[in-house]
């Protein structure tokens, strides 16, 4: 009888802790790793021989939105096929639990908009037995799954829970009403969540509801955030995950107020809190450097305050069927909100447009403060649907504008409403700049990510990033050692995130391991896949070079493929 499951033979170990990589052989019983090294002469019911392969830990993903896409897909595809074993959901405050009968129809809805999940998919992808968040755990758990899963508890479901929709979106929380969300949250993480999470942009939200109106936690006072921050005191356990912004009066983002709330709220809690989010700036590097120290001075202070890095590379592809992250501009936000024929309807007033061009005349440019599109001059006319149109493909609206005469508002949505809302722009990530975002992962307090897995499928394929951190910023621009990198995605994150035992390759650990040529590692070109529930589509980057990625011992992946195996397991309390 063979005395390990599977030996990996001949792989070069990297095994997250940032020590130099060595080659060895490394064994797997009873999915977790058994022994690395001295397994000459062992035998195993199954041999991979990863000789010319990095071998290294799966990647863990703290910023994800796969609540609702993993009832359909075991594998959180695009991560599970960028080498991300582990992911964390709850984020933003934004989930399904807990949540009456009722308000199930109104939660999917509310994460059409904000994080663009297809309320189709939703509709009859999820099962939704549960009512409690206990209970959604429990579902969770039951769940055939490819991958791990550790939750937050989000906020917004129990303001809807404890206080009613309408209530939570127009007044503030009695006494009592907080006294019993503080129970809910005890009682949340009793049975496995890992701290709670919120976002609160105010009332000119950048992420909206459905609706247009601010998300309910948007609207939260400093004190209530202080409150739950003090259940975690009293328990000593717990993490954060936290989108803070205030503004001022012109909307002028407050940065020196928002970071001194972040200090107030780590001191209260007592606890870490993940910063959304950090990311590098070509235009004025300052700007990060600035909040790259401010990190380091709260570490040192110790006030446990780590970043949340911002480093995708993937480009936006968009159209304004679908497109709705204008929504700090007023004008913008009425005009993509409602079905296609209102959008466009809305497009072509001239009223509206009129205060599109006064927006952009007095130097508001809608999209910035999201870092998702840039300025409307450099988006890329990509694909037409109207053969007539097909002269502009290549071209970005600055030229086309130039070109037609028109104001830069006029020549894009002219564009647009001809081509009944089916022109597709490219959104190239302007600002990124490889040695400032090696700036950011250099730091001992920023991971990279903001995955967003799950969310905004039909314009953003960001789940890519652990793929492009190793082969752009890794073997192609050399501002990260290979090292550094696995550190960054896989142990580093785990300990920001509460996940126990995972993230590094270590004797007596669980086998979340990815084995890949980083020579070979290629990013395929992003294309369209029609595989959600209820008749919906997506974008997909896929990636060529993991010859094998392995979730608690059982290989989920090969060459890209799903092999069946479905080993992944909830992570309660940040553990099996």
């Amino acid at each position: 009888m063979a005395e390990f499951d599977t030996i990996i033979k001949g792989g070069t170990i990297v095994d997250g802790t940032r020590a130099p990589r060595y080659t060895s052989d490394l064994a797997i019983k009873d999915g977790r790793i058994a022994q690395i090294g001295g397994l000459r002469g062992s035998q195993a019911t199954k041999v991979l021989d990863a000789s010319g392969l990095i071998v290294a830990p799966g990647f863990v993903d703290l910023h994800t939105h796969y609540d609702a896409q993993l009832f359909w897909d075991p594998y959180c595809t695009l991560s599970g096929w960028h080498g991300v074993t582990s992911v964390a959901i709850g984020n933003c405050g934004f989930g399904f639990a807990p949540c009456r009968v009722e308000d199930r129809d109104r939660a999917m809805l509310a994460l059409t908009r904000n994080e663009a999940i297809p309320y189709e998919s939703m509709v009859e992808g999820m099962n939704w037995d549960w009512t409690t968040f206990p209970e959604f755990l429990d579902s969770v758990e039951r769940l055939p799954k490819g991958i791990n899963v550790l939750s937050y508890v989000p906020l917004t479901p129990l303001y809807v829970w404890v206080m009613g929709l309408e209530a939570a979106k127009s007044r503030r929380p009695t006494e009592k009403e907080l006294e019993t969300m503080c129970r809910l949250i005890n009682e949340g993480m009793d049975a496995g969540g890992c701290g709670w999470s919120s976002q609160v942009l105010g009332p000119l939200s950048l992420q909206r509801d459905y609706d247009g109106t601010p998300m309910i936690t948007d609207l939260m006072s400093d004190e209530e955030l202080l409150t739950f921050g003090r259940v975690l005191a009293e328990r000593d356990q717990g993490f954060i995950e936290l989108t803070y912004r205030q503004t001022g009066e012109e909307g002028e983002l407050l940065e020196d107020v928002n970071k001194k709330f972040f200090e107030t709220l780590a001191a209260t809690a007592k606890r870490p809190i993940i910063y959304q989010t950090v990311k590098a700036n070509a235009r004025d590097p300052e700007i990060h450097r600035k909040t790259l120290a401010w990190l380091e001075s709260c570490n040192n202070r110790g006030l446990r305050m780590y970043g949340q890095g911002s480093t995708r590379l993937s480009d936006t592809e968009f159209t304004f069927e679908d497109f709705n992250l204008f929504d700090d501009s007023p004008y913008w936000r009425e005009a993509t909100i409602g079905k296609p024929s209102e959008r466009k309807q809305k497009l072509e007033d001239p009223n509206l447009r009129q205060k599109m061009r006064e927006e952009w005349d007095g130097g508001f440019r809608p999209g910035l403060g999201a870092s998702i599109t840039g300025s409307f001059e450099g988006l890329i006319v990509e694909e037409v649907a109207n053969p007539e149109f097909e002269s502009l493909c290549g071209l970005t609206m600055k030229e086309v504008a130039a070109q037609q005469g028109k104001h830069i508002v006029d020549a894009m949505l002219d564009l647009v409403v001809a081509d009944n809302l089916q022109t597709e722009f490219l959104s190239k990530r302007g600002l990124d700049n490889p040695e400032y975002t090696g700036e950011l992962l250099r730091s001992l307090y920023v991971v990279p990510g903001v995955s967003d897995g799950g969310a905004h499928v039909k314009f953003s394929v960001a789940g890519s990033y652990p793929s492009e951190t190793l082969a752009t910023l890794v073997r192609d621009k050399g501002v990260l050692s290979l090292e550094e990198a696995h550190n960054k995605l896989s142990a580093l994150p785990a300990f920001f995130g509460g996940f126990q035992d995972r993230g590094t390759l270590r004797e007596g650990s669980p086998a979340d391991i990815v084995m890949y040529d980083l020579e070979g590692l290629e990013l395929l070109p992003s294309e369209v896949a029609h595989d959600l529930p209820g008749g919906e589509w997506r974008r997909v980057q896929k990636v060529k070079g993991y010859r094998w990625i392995m979730v608690n011992g059982e290989v989920t992946l090969e060459e890209g493929e799903p092999t069946g195996a479905l080993s992944g397991k909830l992570l309660r309390h940040g553990k099996a």
